[in-house]
């Protein structure tokens, strides 16, 4: 069935235009509610980032489950990861994150999570928004759900984090940089690297509701750089506006996006027989990482793009290590999610055990050119069906041989086709992605004419 509000990452879109509005908020609340008071009377756990519409949405999030029979627990600003592992440990039957992650404060959105701390089922959302067409009521004041705040939400998370890492671990005598992005880690991250030892010099940790995500984090870390440079650091973490997302940067400027540092963390668990099975990337992950899995005889596949579709493959090969380039890396060895905070302490692990920088641990992976270019589409309209496109994908295909990988996909967020191709050879991927391009947009005339 065709979902009509659940995305690949829950609900997300500007605040105010429909549906990131209060009363369909309400609503949803409401309709989640009775969705999980089916099985009897339920509690739900809700966090939320920093940008200021988030108090405007826990209130209505809060009105809607109460108004269902269902009991709430709040814990103010926390990363998405943490809401996960608080959904565990807490017993609770789901967990909400208000958040837009990495998207600017103007926008929000609504996540769940199921009582395992992972994404909920495609049957639960399903009937969420069955529940959703029909007449919103109140049970009666006797059954109303009670709301509490959880004061110790911080300090549980950061000791979770911290024994996601083998307990002799120290950070002492290492020179950190941490970027918070002014969003939900500001007050969690910087505990966690300091109690194992780190200095930690912050920036981007003074969220005011306005600046989450501004010109900083794993979305922009132009700033991070020129601090690891300005502190001689020994390098920089990146998280984004809700704590899922992770990229480094070395002491010499170097940035280390995600698929290098899936390559570290895999390299160093399979070097101590943790790694069950292999890894999965997606079709967006550069080959030079697939072809440097393949020289240490490391298992490799690839989901689509987003992260539901990488716990997806993991679940069903058994496998435990994942993520996206754009830095969503998921351990589930120790993690149910992806968490910035768990894959940094991971990547600090690998330097510590094998005396390493973090420069010299990325040098394995000799990432490929990569091209991406964005044709817009009109809704409804689907170029990547027509023979002529086929055709060039083919001719492409055939000119980067095995040095290369072509990939045209519907983006699943913006009317978009996205045209990606890389190899070996800069010059013929700039000339075979614009040449695709043109075959897209020479199909698109033919069929709006």
């Amino acid at each position: 069935m065709t979902r009509k509000y659940f995305g690949t990452d829950g609900i997300r879109g500007e605040v105010g235009v429909f549906p990131i509005t209060p009363d369909f908020v309400l609503k949803l609340g409401w309709a989640a509610g009775c969705v999980f008071a089916r099985e009897g009377h339920s509690k739900i756990i809700i966090g939320k980032d920093t940008r200021i519409s988030g108090y405007m949405f826990e209130s209505a999030l809060e009105a809607g489950l109460s108004a269902a029979g269902v009991d709430v627990l709040l814990t103010g600003p926390m990363p998405t990861p943490a809401i996960a592992y608080l959904t565990r440990t807490f017993r609770a039957d789901a967990g909400i994150v208000i958040s837009a992650s990495h998207n600017p404060y103007q926008d929000n959105g609504i996540k769940f999570f199921s009582a395992k701390g992972t994404k909920l089922p495609d049957e639960v959302e399903l009937a969420i928004e069955a529940q959703m067409d029909l007449s919103m009521t109140t049970v009666p004041s006797g059954q109303l759900g009670k709301v509490r705040r959880v004061e110790d939400a911080a300090g549980r998370y950061i000791e979770y984090c911290k024994g996601t890492v083998n307990g002799n671990l120290k950070l002492k005598g290492l020179r950190i940089v941490l970027d918070c992005a002014n969003g939900a880690t500001y007050h969690v991250a910087p505990c966690v690297f300091q109690e194992l030892g780190a200095e930690v010099i912050e920036i981007a940790s003074s969220p005011d509701g306005l600046n989450i995500n501004e010109n900083s984090g794993a979305t922009d870390v132009n700033s991070l750089r020129k601090v690891v440079q300005a502190e001689e650091a020994d390098l920089g973490i990146a998280l984004d506006g809700d704590g899922d997302r992770l990229i480094m940067v070395a002491h010499n400027s170097d940035v280390v996006d995600g698929d290098e540092l899936l390559y570290i963390i895999a390299k160093a668990m399979r070097d101590q027989d943790l790694l069950a099975g292999g890894v999965v990337g997606t079709l967006m992950t550069n080959f030079g990482l697939e072809q440097a899995f393949k020289r240490e005889s490391i298992p490799f596949a690839r989901a689509k793009v987003g992260d539901r579709y990488v716990m997806e493959l993991l679940d069903s090969k058994g496998w435990d290590l994942g993520g996206e380039s754009s830095g969503h890396i998921v351990c589930r060895q120790v993690s149910s999610t992806g968490d910035g905070i768990v894959a940094a302490l991971q990547v600090l692990k690998a330097m510590a055990d094998t005396g390493s920088t973090l420069a010299e641990l990325k040098k394995s992976v000799v990432k490929l050119p990569q091209l991406m270019i964005n044709v817009a589409v009109p809704k409804g309209v689907d170029p990547l069906g027509v023979v002529a496109v086929q055709s060039a994908v083919a001719q492409a295909e055939a000119k980067l041989g095995d040095t290369g990988r072509v990939l045209l996909r519907p983006s699943g967020t913006e009317p978009l086709v996205r045209v990606m191709v890389e190899g070996e050879d800069s010059v013929l991927v700039k000339a075979l992605c614009a040449s695709l391009a043109e075959a897209v947009e020479k199909a698109l005339s033919g069929l709006v004419s």
